[in-house]
C-alpha cells in the first residue's frame, strides 16, 4: 500500500472515529439523564457503557494520530494493550453493578418510568451503530488495525444493547410491566460482560 494511500485511509479513520466518539458522549449525556430520572438501570447502564466507549474511541484517536505521525510500533501496541484492560475490567465492574441492581428491583417490585427520551436516542442508536461498525471493520482491514476492528465491534454490541433497551423501554411506557426494564437489564449484562471480557482478554493477551 503506497503510503499516500495510508495517509488519506488513516485520516478517514480519525474522522470516523471523531464522529463516533462524539455521538457516544451525546448517548451518555441522554442515556444517563434518561435513566436517572425515569428511574430506568436499564437506561443508566446503557449511558455508562457509552462512557466506556468513549474511552476507548480516545484510545483509537490517540493511536491513529500516533500513526499518522510515524510512532513506533510498540508505543501504539503499549496504548492499545493499557486502554483494552482498563475498558475491560470496568465493564466487567458494571455488569456486576447492572445484575445487583436489577434484581434489587425484582424482589423490591421496583418500577423504572416511561422515557421518550430513552426511547429515541435508542432507535437513533439502532440505526446508526452497525453503520459506524462497518465503516470501521472495512478501514481496520485496510490498515491493518485489529484494534480499529475490534472498536467497531463495539458499535455491534451498543446496537444490540440499543435495542434491548428499545424492547425494555417500549415495554415499560406502553404496556405498564414493571419488571420489563429489570428482565431487559439482565439481557444487557450478557452485551456487556461479554464485550469485557472480550477487552480483558485482548488486554492481557497482549501483555503476555
Amino acid at each position: 500500500m503506497m503510503v499516500n494511500e495510508t495517509g488519506k485511509l488513516v485520516q478517514h479513520g480519525l474522522r470516523t472515529e471523531y464522529f463516533s466518539t462524539a455521538w457516544m458522549v451525546f448517548e451518555f449525556s441522554v442515556g444517563l439523564y434518561s435513566g436517572l430520572k425515569a428511574g430506568s438501570i436499564l437506561l443508566i447502564a446503557f449511558g455508562l457503557d457509552s462512557c466506556l466507549e468513549i474511552i476507548s474511541g480516545s484510545a483509537l484517536i490517540w493511536r491513529l494520530r500516533k500513526a499518522a505521525k510515524g510512532a513506533p510500533a510498540a508505543e501504539i501496541e503499549r496504548a492499545e494493550r493499557q486502554s483494552s484492560l482498563i475498558v475491560g475490567t470496568v465493564l466487567l465492574l458494571l455488569a456486576l453493578y447492572v445484575t445487583g441492581v436489577a434484581i434489587t428491583n425484582l424482589v423490591l417490585h421496583q418500577a423504572a418510568d416511561s422515557s421518550l427520551s430513552g426511547i429515541g436516542i435508542a432507535i437513533a442508536s439502532v440505526i446508526l451503530m452497525p453503520l459506524l461498525a462497518l465503516r470501521k471493520r472495512t478501514l481496520g482491514k485496510q490498515l491493518h488495525s485489529p484494534a480499529l476492528m475490534e472498536d467497531g465491534m463495539c458499535n455491534v454490541t451498543c446496537a444490540y444493547m440499543a435495542a434491548t433497551v428499545l424492547i425494555g423501554a417500549t415495554l415499560t411506557a406502553w404496556v405498564g410491566w414493571w419488571w420489563s426494564d429489570s428482565v431487559a437489564a439482565l439481557v444487557l449484562v450478557y452485551f456487556i460482560a461479554s464485550e469485557g471480557w472480550e477487552a480483558f482478554q485482548v488486554g492481557c493477551g497482549r501483555a503476555a
